[in-house]
């Protein structure tokens, strides 16, 4: 059905220019390139956003393992390019704490609450609604910026990852404002270190206090939604051996952690006064805290207030089960839907002895056997994020992009929008669930948009601007010297009668071996 789907959509994206002119113009670099190694630009597509000529360039020049190393310990000079760093500093609150942006922007709401007249008020409030989305989509753009020209690749493919295990909703009250600062400074700051740090951060970020109602969890009032989370999405996994009443014992430690936008400190007795934390819009408010002694997964934790929580989260960040569960979604996410069992225990194993290792556990999967023999057509397909940044990234190489508004709104369409998932699960890392015949065609129109021409890509986001010139050329030295020799028969029959050099990327970017 696939291909089928393929060389019906295929025909109908028929260019006018002869496809000859492209090949024409590249004859020579198609003679004097040297040859990439067909399997090096597999594995470079499996573990970035996709493979570059420049990126292609680089890992053949260093050799795959110092190019690896690079990745999984980038050195500090691994910086964005101007352009893009450019774009990303003209962004409003990209350099404020989430504080100061929570409490300007509450400010703001209790400004048009307090409107008298009904058309003004609905007015005021509309604008606030208006800047809060704004926030996220510069938040989005920041993330597509950083996944196209990062040096630093698989930290980004790592920081996606990790942003979806520890998923939150940006739609849920405020969290449009804090998305950006939560990707930033709880996810991608630890997306390659210990995973004790990573778990740390997220629970101490308002995002992640809001979007699993732990604000509201205190003592007398338990709410148990981030505890179950914990344990059954971030950590153990469901069917790991925790109880109802461990659920219970971790929401009950978790009492008292929440968010404050308040100046002053909260009123407490003379006695809880001391143990009162405020780190920017974080609070663990003692007064709100349930100081009853808990036992949770076999450990008696007694009630002394948020040193309860470094005693639970070193509990569950060192428990098999944590190390089993982390691996075999690394490996879901990397290898295949269903990863070789063989290749989850090595990796839990890493886990566990190089206390959550994040660059230690890639790296026992890397080297896997097990994962060499993924590196194969049809092993893994790409989700929508996937595909999009690779499609792009494949077109342009380090030309940097002018508007994201197309990425995002293609991934909207696809089904995989950023920070856009509404339930604590995250997307599905499963293939299945975005190959449907559905999922194809709007893929192929995508390829057609990007195989076209500029897309709206260079066409920067203010009023009156201008679309940049800008064409894709696919049918470069990279494809002749090596990812041709990636292709099937089939595909290449399909682009041999490709009339234009549009049609021929669009055929490229809607082939099966380009979609896995």
């Amino acid at each position: 059905m696939f291909a089928t789907i393929w060389q019906a959509g295929g025909r109908r994206v028929l260019g006018s220019m002869l496809l000859a002119s492209v090949v024409g113009a590249i004859g020579s670099g198609r003679a004097e390139a040297a040859d990439f190694n067909p399997h090096d630009l597999v594995l470079l597509d499996r573990l970035t956003w996709g493979v570059t000529v420049s990126s292609a360039e680089h890992l053949r020049s260093v050799g795959f393992e110092r190019w690896l190393q690079e990745q999984l310990h980038p050195p500090g000079n691994m910086a964005l390019p101007e352009a893009v760093k450019s774009q990303i500093a003209a962004m409003p609150d990209v350099n404020k704490f989430p504080f100061d942006i929570a409490v300007a922007f509450e400010a703001q709401a209790k400004s048009a609450n307090q409107v008298v007249d009904p058309d003004q008020k609905k007015a005021a409030q509309q604008v606030y609604q208006g800047a809060m989305n704004d926030r996220a989509k510069q938040a989005a753009a920041r993330t597509i910026l950083r996944s196209l020209y990062s040096p630093d690749q698989l930290r980004e493919r790592m920081t996606w990852f990790w942003f979806n295990h520890f998923n939150v909703h940006q739609y849920k009250a405020n969290i449009r404002i804090l998305v950006g600062d939560y990707e930033d400074h709880a996810i991608r700051a630890h997306a390659l270190g210990k995973f004790r740090d990573l778990l740390s951060a997220t629970l101490h970020h308002p995002a992640m206090l809001r979007y699993l109602d732990n604000a509201d969890n205190a003592a007398g009032h338990i709410n148990e939604n981030y505890a179950r989370e914990i344990m059954e999405l971030h950590t153990m996994g469901v069917g790991s051996g925790y109880t109802q009443a461990d659920v219970e014992a971790l929401a009950k430690i978790l009492t008292g952690l929440g968010i404050d936008l308040k100046p002053e400190d909260p009123k407490l007795k003379p006695e809880l006064q001391s143990q009162l934390v405020r780190e920017g819009a974080f609070e663990f408010n003692p007064g709100r805290h349930d100081y009853s002694d808990k036992d949770f997964l076999g450990h008696t934790i007694k009630g002394q207030g948020l040193v309860e929580v470094d005693e639970a989260l070193d509990i569950l960040a060192h428990h098999p089960a944590t190390a089993a569960h982390l691996s075999r979604q690394i490996a879901t996410y990397f290898v295949s839907d269903n990863p070789p069992d063989s290749l989850v225990q090595k990796m839990a194993q890493t886990f566990k002895t190089s206390d959550g290792d994040i660059a230690a556990v890639l790296s026992t999967m890397i080297h896997a056997p097990e994962f060499a023999a993924s590196l194969k057509p049809g092993a893994r397909f790409k989700d929508p994020v996937e595909y999009v940044l690779s499609a792009v990234r494949l077109a342009y190489d380090d030309k940097v992009i002018l508007n994201t508004a197309p990425i995002q709104g293609w991934l909207n369409r696809m089904g995989e929008g950023l920070f856009n998932h509404e339930t604590p699960d995250g997307y599905s890392l499963s293939s299945a669930s975005w190959s449907g015949p559905g999922q194809m065609m709007v893929r192929f129109e995508i390829a057609r948009a990007i195989g076209s021409g500029s897309a709206g890509l260079f066409k920067p986001d203010v009023p009156n601007a201008t679309d940049q010139p800008a064409f894709p050329l696919i049918q470069n030295a990279l494809y002749f010297n090596g990812l041709k020799q990636t292709l099937g028969p089939s595909t290449l029959a399909a682009l041999d009668k490709a009339i234009s050099p549009q049609d021929w990327n669009t055929l490229y970017l809607s082939s099966p071996e380009f979609m896995h």
